[in-house]
């Protein structure tokens, strides 16, 4: 990873040794590839900071983010064509995703696990022969590798269901590195036991508060980030207490930098308890516009509230091309992908059944640009706009400024996610008083995005219409999720989570059909089927590991013999 300052001298030589997914460079063909590794490179401490930072390095690569991106949220309703489309792009909006398809390919992904398992794999032989390196470094080191293998992991099983799962490193190609496919519950349980294995090892926080440094506690694993990725898998397991656990230990960790920063700067205006906990305001206090959150979560990035997000910057050699080319850039305000219409149509004027007209989140993730809404969210670096007394988009007074380089970060946990985790598995729990509880947390998200803190205006929700159904409840929580969540990668899976809940895929036929507007009964009968909801193994895949079958549901059509 290029996080900034780290010293990332030894990255080029990390990037030859560390996988056998990638080739070595002439030089190292004068011995074998283990005397190099064993012998003239795993020997001191630098040597696992370089590979800790390949791991990262590899998952900021456009090969690995583009993919996780499109995975996470082409095929919601969150998503239509946008500008000067791609095929293949087109052919998963449209549903007709085939083997051939180049985002079906995981090597990049696996060449992130195989990293971090080559980095557990040395950390102890370098720990033993070299006496700067400790052993609580080198615990810290494998726990950072173990959460990021495991979020690697969780991205294939959620978009693949069942894939092939190892920890132990491939180094040299006189390994056999061909592998069946382990049942996604399998694979979860695996993830969950490793992370719980190595949760207290790992660095609570890099820097104090006050550092320059101190992006680095939200760009780097923490034990935050460890517990995020817990409750997140929990919640996927259907352990609800777990779930809640981890998030409560989360959002009480905010709760402790908040009063930290209080003692350590006497008063802070953009944060503020909302209902006990401490976020972001979207209008600071003492100020008149409405965008602040947004501006720090997603235009600067390493927010208060994040707890995980992968940095870049305009200097490093990694971009954030999924940002540029598929939201839009300075040059190019509709991206390759767009949004439906019935998301963002006349919120303003307050006949949106997504959005309240005083939502913000509205007027951050999107623009309309000939007649198509364009993604901003993440494309723009800042944008401001008033809620006080809308009535149509001209009343915002919205101003925004569009990022001018590639370097938009990407989260993948922030505070709301554990607020809306937490909400999701007390309404799965529905034990007594459960109900009213997730009510309260989606309402503080709620409140925020629509400046509804420090008397300013009312809820717009009213409990009276959710907390006396189950279904009602489920209903909320993943609309909430959605307003929340829009473009950041999550949709299409939390369509899928309910979905295996739900034992059907009704509900998420019905609300992932919402965004075509032709051959809609057509894809309807096609999202029936019970494993069209995962993606099929890529045809490269199931040539080189013959152990692989097919998804069900990709086994007639393109190559039918090969895909059994």
């Amino acid at each position: 990873m290029t996080t900034k300052k780290y010293n990332i001298s030894r990255i080029v030589m990390s990037l030859a040794l560390g996988t056998a997914l990638t080739s070595c460079s002439d030089f190292l063909d004068i011995l074998p590839m283990n005397d190099v590794v064993l012998e003239n490179y795993w020997t001191e401490k630098a040597d696992v900071t370089s590979e800790m930072n390949s791991c990262y390095e590899t998952l900021e690569h456009s090969d690995a983010l583009t993919r996780m991106a499109v995975w996470g949220e082409m095929r919601s309703d969150n998503i239509r064509m946008g500008a000067s489309v791609p095929n293949d792009i087109n052919e998963i909006l449209k549903e007709n995703l085939l083997p051939s398809n180049p985002y079906c390919n995981w090597a990049k992904i696996y060449e992130c696990i195989n990293r971090c398992n080559i980095l557990c794999h040395y950390a102890p032989i370098v720990q033993a022969l070299d006496p700067n390196y400790t052993e609580d470094e080198m615990r810290a080191n494998i726990a950072e590798a173990t959460t990021l293998r495991s979020l690697a992991y969780f991205y294939l099983i959620r978009t693949f269901r069942d894939v092939p799962y190892t920890s132990k490193p491939s180094i040299d190609d006189t390994q056999q590195y061909v592998l069946p496919a382990t049942p996604f519950n399998d694979v979860l349980d695996s993830l969950i036991s490793d992370l719980e294995r190595v949760k207290g090892d790992a660095v609570r926080r890099y820097y104090t508060d006050d550092s320059s440094n101190a992006y680095q506690n939200s760009c780097r694993i923490t034990r935050w980030a460890v517990y995020a990725l817990l409750a997140d898998l929990y919640l996927w397991r259907g352990d609800w207490d777990q779930a809640i656990h981890y998030c409560d230990l989360v959002i009480d960790f905010k709760r402790q930098q908040y009063q930290e920063m209080l003692e350590r700067e006497g008063n802070v205006n953009n944060i503020d308890l909302i209902d006990s906990i401490p976020m972001i305001l979207t209008k600071p206090i003492g100020t008149t516009d409405c965008g602040n959150a947004y501006n720090e979560i997603f235009g600067t990035g390493n927010s208060f509230e994040s707890i995980f997000e992968l940095y870049f910057n305009s200097t490093q050699s990694q971009k954030n091309t999924w940002v540029s080319s598929f939201y839009g850039n300075n040059n190019n305000v509709v991206g390759q992908l767009s949004a439906p219409d019935f998301l963002f149509k006349d919120v303003a004027t307050g006949s949106n059944n997504v959005f309240k007209r005083t939502d913000g989140r509205a007027y951050e993730a999107s623009e309309l640009s000939s007649s198509r809404y364009a993604i901003t969210k993440y494309a723009r670096r800042t944008v401001t706009y008033s809620t006080r007394n809308v009535t149509t988009e001209k009343d915002l007074n919205l101003s925004s400024s569009r990022r001018a380089s590639e370097d938009a970060n990407w989260i993948f946990y922030r505070l709301s996610d554990m607020i809306l985790i937490k909400a999701e598995a007390l309404i799965e729990r529905a034990q007594e008083g459960d109900f009213d509880a997730a009510f309260a947390l989606i309402d503080i998200v709620n409140k925020r995005a629509n400046d509804a803190v420090n008397g300013m205006r009312s809820s717009t929700l009213n409990k009276a219409d959710y907390a006396d159904s189950k279904a009602a409840m489920e209903g909320l929580v993943l609309e909430e999720r959605q307003r929340e969540f829009l473009f950041e990668g999550k949709r299409w899976f939390d369509l899928v989570r309910f979905a295996r809940r739900d034992g059907d895929n009704s509900r998420l036929i019905n609300l992932a059909s919402r965004k075509y507007l032709e051959n809609v009964n057509a894809i309807k009968i096609k999202l029936a089927d019970p494993n069209i909801i995962y993606f099929p193994y890529a045809k490269s895949e199931l040539k080189v590991n013959p152990l692989l079958k097919q998804n069900p549901a990709f086994t007639t059509g393109e190559d039918s013999e090969l895909n059994r």
